[in-house]
């Protein structure tokens, strides 16, 4: 008894105990609740496949199924002067700096590439919500900068993937002035008659929303995204008064003149092809190519001709 207590029950449970459960393999939708796995949500581009809600998505996530194959190219931007007004609230400007870059793996909220859609070359920028919020820095208006000044240089359509909770509060009188620093950047590219292209993504609000994420030629939204100055909260303290449904939400927006189109995630990709192409007097984008004749049939066309 004692044989079997001490080592063959233990060894059975060991051999047919439950295993762990890895985590983040399941994601639960904010909006309607539906448990949705890891793989088909990423396959989806974080979008609920059962209510459509739009999640966050980061930078290269996004960039890996914009453009064609994956493929893109960063862009170098100028670092700016470290914690220049040495801000400390509960912690450091540095350390959360650091805890930032160490939680997405990024060195600051905004990523500039350059790359090929539908076989368009482009320029573009997103922010990432998850680094500090997407606060705007000095980085953020170097970004943008050096996103303009490739674009020009190159010849291309500049497309800016705005996501963000306005100025960085750290960086103070310097956060700001990237408002005017960016609407500059983007009169630029109107002097040398490029396209620049807008898609606000949830929430695109503050100093961002008033300046260079609304001088778009082009503004697109992501369904139900959050784009204000002041929230909707403030607004409602302030004035005391109840707002209407959907207030500031991207159909809202729309339907007030304060924007072009609001497109899904999953349709973005052709949606801007089709766009920047119609704006750059290109062609029709080419929706796929016919597999090149094989020898054979080369001999048998010829054989044919003959005959």
């Amino acid at each position: 008894m004692n044989w079997i207590t001490n080592y063959v029950r233990p060894r059975i449970n060991s051999i047919f105990s439950r295993r762990d459960t890895p985590e983040n393999l399941w994601t639960k939708c904010d909006e309607c609740g539906t448990m949705l796995f890891h793989r088909e949500l990423a396959g989806n581009l974080n979008v609920c496949t059962s209510c459509g809600h739009h999640m966050g998505i980061t930078p290269r996530d996004r960039f890996t199924a914009l453009f064609d194959g994956g493929i893109f190219t960063e862009v170098d931007v100028p670092l700016p002067i470290e914690d220049p007004l040495k801000f400390r609230d509960q912690k450091k400007y540095p350390d959360r700096m650091k805890a930032a870059q160490k939680s997405t793996g990024e060195k600051e909220a905004m990523l500039v590439v350059q790359g090929e859609i539908g076989r368009t070359p482009i320029i573009a920028a997103a922010q990432d919500f998850s680094f500090m919020g997407g606060s705007m820095g000095m980085y953020v208006g170097n970004a943008i900068i050096a996103a303009a000044e490739r674009a020009v240089k190159l010849k291309r359509p500049l497309v800016l993937f705005s996501a963000a909770g306005g100025a960085r509060m750290q960086e103070g009188i310097l956060s700001l002035m990237q408002m005017p620093r960016t609407t500059v950047a983007v009169q630029m590219l109107k002097e040398a008659d490029l396209p620049y292209i807008v898609v606000l993504t949830h929430p695109t609000t503050g100093g961002v929303t008033a300046s260079y994420a609304m001088l778009g030629d082009v503004q697109i939204a992501e369904p139900n995204a959050l784009i204000c100055f002041a929230g909707p909260r403030v607004i409602q303290q302030t004035i005391g008064e109840k707002l209407p449904e959907g207030f500031q939400r991207a159909e809202y927006l729309l339907d007030h003149g304060m924007l072009d189109r609001v497109t899904p995630r999953t349709k973005m990709r052709e949606e801007l092809v089709q766009i920047i192409r119609m704006l750059m007097d290109m062609p029709p984008a080419v929706a796929g190519d016919l597999p090149a004749p094989n020898a054979g049939d080369a001999t048998e066309t010829k054989a044919d001709a003959k005959t």
